[in-house]
């Protein structure tokens, strides 16, 4: 029988090549599946178990654009992804056709007075992995419970309002502006570094 061989000791002394390794994510980055974003981003992407604002011109104006690559990760991973209230009915074939597992996407209707705490209820849970919502009124106080309740059920919080609400200061982690005119994301404020000055085009809209 041949002699031990301390593989780790080896390593140390650079006795031995190390293999490069799978590229696997490292643990809690989130991209966001567009590259010349999470380039632009202190995290590499979305702000993990935080909360994330997207700020819209209109509803309905590029918010799920920007989110379905990774929607479509996290349901293809088999992790849940759930709507609450969103302004209009999902198109079936439209988000199948973006890759999204649909069954592993949960529609939660409630009334707007409601939404908020459903989806407070939905990240504390510890069961999905990104929570959207729509909320037509949400001050500070609001979206700091979402922002805590994304940090205790380790979930994607994303809160897509409207882009007069950047007059305002918010707690959320990540917040990006959606403008149509240029079809282009302005990230106005990111943790862990300074938002870039110079806004971002959106891919195949340039």
């Amino acid at each position: 029988m041949g002699a031990v061989v301390d593989l780790d000791r080896l390593l140390d002394q650079r006795q031995v090549w190390r293999g490069r390794q799978a590229q696997a994510r490292p643990q809690g980055l989130q991209p966001t599946g567009h590259a010349g974003l999470d380039q632009r981003l202190p995290e590499g992407g979305w702000p993990a178990a935080a909360l994330s604002e997207l700020l819209l011109a209109s509803p309905g104006c590029g918010e799920l654009q920007l989110l379905w690559p990774t929607l479509a990760r996290l349901t293809g991973e088999g992790q849940r992804v759930v709507l609450v209230a969103p302004p209009f009915i999902p198109y079936a074939p439209a988000w199948q056709a973006a890759g999204v597992d649909l069954r592993w996407l949960v529609q939660v209707d409630a009334e707007a007075i409601d939404a908020l705490w459903a989806a407070e209820q939905c990240l504390r849970s510890g069961s999905c992995a990104a929570v959207l919502c729509w909320p037509e009124r949400a001050d500070d106080r609001a979206l700091r419970r979402l922002q805590v309740a994304a940090e205790t059920g380790d979930a994607l919080a994303f809160a897509c309002r409207p882009h007069q609400a950047a007059l305002n200061p918010s707690p959320a982690a990540l917040r990006i502006a959606l403008d149509l005119r240029p079809a282009q994301w302005r990230v106005l404020k990111c943790r862990g570094g300074l938002a870039p000055v110079t806004p971002i085009a959106c891919p195949g809209r340039e």
